[in-house]
């Protein structure tokens, strides 16, 4: 049996529609009108404990309305989840002491306390014993270099700050499971750099099973080995990095510096474009041309200063995937 099992779930929500202006809004009051939207349709996965998974989609693919179900606000009107042997709706209470939440565009602290009053009162929602608490609170803060601004009112603190104090009030009571809804928004590039290795030396040595939502694809590349994507409610994709880049995106580019002005000859099923400061650019299928076999023939035939490989970036084929096009 996996840590998560999701089974067939499928959400609905009914959405009150009404004309625009006075009249519509008082005709609404008599006789309202609604349309059913389905958030979620037939979504089936499993996720084993310790896993780091993406899981993305566009707007409105319907990713919030799993997570909440995931998290037990919501219930499924088809389907089942089990998470570590609980019903997420059902066992609501026993339910949420296992889990931990971040999310990026709403603080769980305190805005007038010190971060560690925050910290104080989760130790006594979740009925922390002291020692775990004490273990946990020292290893967090050390981890994401906080002691200097612990004891700062969350009001004054930067984002990056506030973020890391968010993370480390979600694991204070050693959570099996953690979901990250965009927990680098707006953070600057050290910041988001000192959030990620934080969470992948938490999976290493803690095997928390993490789950992210978040538009930030750096997040995803840097963390997750595994991504889970959704369109219009069902299942797009559910794989790798590795294997999505292998499938979808075998368009690569390889840019060459020479040391002195050069007339690059055609090469067969490559494109070739001339840059700038003696660069040159060459676009190819990953299926077609081998790409060993191609720097060898450049480095053979030209006085090459720096060769590199392109690789496709993950935002571009999940967009192109995304408008159904051919990657």
């Amino acid at each position: 049996m996996s840590f998560i099992e999701v089974k067939g779930i499928s959400k609905e929500f009914k959405v009150n529609k009404r004309s625009a202006g006075i009249p519509g809004m008082i005709a609404n009051m008599f006789v309202p009108k609604y349309e059913i939207k389905q958030a979620v349709n037939n979504l089936s996965f499993n996720i084993e404990k310790g896993e780091m998974v993406g899981f993305i989609g566009p707007n409105g693919a319907g990713k919030s309305s799993t997570i909440k179900m995931l998290s037990g606000i919501l219930c499924p009107d088809k389907g089942s989840i089990s998470v570590n042997g609980y019903i997420p709706y059902k066992q609501r209470k026993a339910y949420v002491g296992n889990i931990g939440v971040v999310f990026g565009q709403k603080s769980q602290l305190q805005w007038d306390l010190p971060v560690i009053d925050s910290f104080e009162l989760l130790r006594a929602i979740y009925r922390i014993p002291h020692d775990k608490y004490k273990r946990n609170l020292e290893r967090f803060t050390e981890m994401l270099d906080m002691k200097g601004f612990i004891n700062q009112p969350v009001r004054q603190l930067s984002l990056g700050q506030r973020m890391r104090s968010d993370i480390v009030a979600s694991l204070l009571h050693s959570p099996d499971i953690v979901f990250f809804d965009e927990p680098t928004i707006g953070v600057d590039v050290i910041g988001k750099e000192t959030i990620r290795s934080f969470i992948r030396q938490l999976n290493e040595e803690d095997k928390v099973t993490m789950i992210f939502t978040t538009h930030d694809m750096q997040d995803i590349e840097q963390t997750c080995n595994r991504i889970i994507i959704i369109d219009k409610g069902s299942l797009m994709y559910d794989g790798s990095l590795h294997d999505i880049r292998s499938k979808y995106g075998t368009a690569r580019r390889l840019i060459a510096e020479f040391n002195e002005e050069t007339n690059v000859s055609p090469i067969e099923n490559v494109d070739i474009g001339e840059m700038k400061d003696r660069k040159f650019s060459f676009s190819f299928d990953n299926n077609i041309v081998d790409v060993n076999k191609l720097m060898h023939e450049i480095l053979d035939n030209y006085n090459v200063r720096d060769i590199t490989v392109a690789e496709p970036e993950i935002e571009s084929i999940i967009q192109k995937m995304y408008n159904g096009m051919e990657v």
